[in-house]
């Protein structure tokens, strides 16, 4: 049976122009930035979720591809109870939709090439967003974002852009080699665009996954930044920033957890990785910005969006390290942020 193509007409939506210009052209580098950043982050996944499969053939990898009726969609590639990984999510997102004046007004603090006069303006979003939680104390959880925002025309010129991102470590047990070999790899990325960019990033990473009521950071940082627009750099230099982010993930991460995943562990290990993994959880519902968008937007996929979130925790009554303890060592650096290169 044949069918008829989807031809495009003024009442198009920009989501449908862009569909249709994959399939017709494909994406080249004179494709529009979001089209290079939804292949980008779609390329990544399958490389980070196919080298996550060779640790643990035996248990697949989940994936689900979902779309959303404004336009976009994602695909969530979960792995659940695996030998390696408790819990272990790489996720993409694409989404399309409309600002209200409300939104537009916020976000011209920190882009000025937005209108102030429209009522509401077009959006599109792209990220790929990673936590791995393993089984093993001695293994730490990792987490990585990385995004693109732009605003549109009606006819889906882009008036304003910006990158955000980042990747941290949270440990339960810290091993120095492998906080530094973590901060080492991405620093190298970060040096290849801007030798300021790693210290800058790192402390804004140490400020972002801070717990205020807890008076203690998530974890022992990485990097994180945001909002990085044409006042930044190019377009191209910041886009080639996140790519080199991204390739550096797996080299930062994956001699790490090979070296852990084994190790051998008791109860009392077991019951501390709990504790670190309830303040994983309080940062993530109380204070991630990311959380919040994600469960504020119309026709969200709550499912993929609390991926993040670690399949058990546990919170005790007034617990506390033991003095002298590893237990102990980890909290004073979660104090006090360190200077890993």
């Amino acid at each position: 049976m044949l069918t008829t193509p989807l031809q495009l007409t003024e009442a198009s939506s920009i989501a449908d122009r862009d569909s249709i210009s994959k399939r017709e052209s494909g994406v080249t580098e004179k494709s529009p930035m979001r089209l290079r950043m939804e292949a980008l982050i779609k390329e990544k996944q399958n490389e980070i979720v196919a080298a996550l499969q060779q640790l643990d053939p035996a248990h697949k990898f989940r994936m689900d591809t979902w779309s959303r009726p404004a336009g976009g969609g994602g695909i969530s590639c979960v792995q659940q109870d695996g030998e390696v990984f408790e819990k272990a999510g790489v996720n993409t997102s694409i989404v399309y939709g409309t600002l209200p004046r409300s939104a537009i007004e916020k976000m011209r603090v920190n882009h000025k090439a937005i209108d102030p006069d429209v009522d509401s303006l077009e959006f599109f979003a792209a990220g790929l967003s990673l936590v791995l939680h393993p089984q093993n104390p001695n293994a730490p959880t990792v987490h990585l974002n990385y995004r693109y925002f732009e605003t549109m025309d009606n006819d889906g010129k882009c008036n304003a852009w910006w990158f955000g991102g980042g990747t941290d470590l949270t440990p339960s047990y810290l091993y120095d080699e492998d906080a530094i070999h973590f901060h080492r790899c991405i620093k190298d990325a970060c040096d290849k665009h801007d030798r300021g960019y790693y210290p800058r990033f790192k402390q804004w990473c140490d400020k972002y996954f801070y717990i205020p009521h807890r008076q203690e950071s998530r974890g022992i940082g990485g990097i994180f930044f945001d909002d990085l627009d044409v006042e930044e750099k190019d377009q191209e230099q910041l886009f080639s920033f996140v790519k080199d982010c991204l390739v550096s993930f797996l080299p930062g991460y994956l001699p790490i957890i090979m070296k852990r995943k084994d190790m051998p562990y008791g109860e009392r290990e077991k019951q501390w990785q709990q504790l670190r993994r309830g303040r994983y959880v309080e940062f993530n519902l109380v204070h991630d910005r990311g959380t919040s968008f994600g469960l504020n937007t119309p026709s969200a996929r709550v499912e993929s969006i609390l991926m993040s979130l670690p399949l058990t925790a546990r919170w005790m009554y007034m617990h506390e390290a033991e003095k002298g303890s590893r237990e102990e060592r980890v909290i004073s650096v979660l104090k006090q942020p360190v200077e890993w290169v």
